[in-house]
């Protein structure tokens, strides 16, 4: 049973990204204030949901929520600054846009750039023990899948509508096949060989 909020009283909002581990494709990051009361037997951390299941509590979530932002950081940014650091802009971004502000922030994982203003608590696979990291996990992935099946209309070699820009071993093969698209990440290690030798497109 996930805990409904770490603070009572004050008004918490959850952060979780999707695509930190890809190959391609931008990070999406969401941030969500459920009600005090909001309860959800189906809620869950959003890998332990089928498709279906996950497209369903998004609209349930983004019906009954207080608040809820999604933040993208494209794979430019990614690759100046780093994938760790994107994450964490993507969660700043989704808080940024949040027409609640929280009085504090449950961030999935063990590490956070601090947003301004707003304390934080860290929660390690905190997608599976709140209820509002839950829905945000939720929320980034499901709409950081709409991107990727998006993409994948414009490159379909790359399996992008399986594998969401995953390093795949279909993946894979496809960029030593066709080389790399504009959208996969220049500083990843795309063929998996520890070297990244491949000519970008527009270089």
């Amino acid at each position: 049973m996930l805990l409904p909020y770490l603070h009572p009283g004050l008004t918490e909002a959850g952060c979780d990204e999707a695509g930190r581990g890809c190959l391609a494709g931008s990070v999406y990051a969401a941030a969500v204030i459920l009600p005090p009361d909001f309860r959800n037997e189906l809620l869950n951390d959003s890998k332990q949901l089928t498709e279906r299941q996950r497209y369903a509590l998004r609209e349930v979530i983004e019906r009954e929520a207080l608040a809820w932002a999604v933040g993208v950081v494209t794979p430019e940014e990614i690759d100046r600054i780093n994938i760790l650091k994107a994450s964490f802009l993507a969660m700043h971004r989704a808080v940024d846009q949040l027409v609640v502000r929280p009085q504090h922030l449950l961030i999935d994982g063990n590490r956070f750039t601090p947003y301004p203003g707003i304390p934080h608590t860290t929660v390690v696979k905190g997608d599976g023990k709140y209820l509002s990291i839950a829905a945000a996990s939720i929320l980034a992935k499901t709409y950081r899948d709409d991107y990727m099946n998006r993409l994948a209309e414009e490159y379909p070699h790359y399996d992008w509508r399986s594998n969401k820009g995953y390093p795949t071993r279909k993946h894979r093969a496809a960029i030593a096949q066709y080389g790399p698209t504009p959208y996969h990440r220049k500083t990843f290690n795309l063929l998996g060989d520890g070297q990244l030798t491949l000519a970008f497109p527009e270089e």
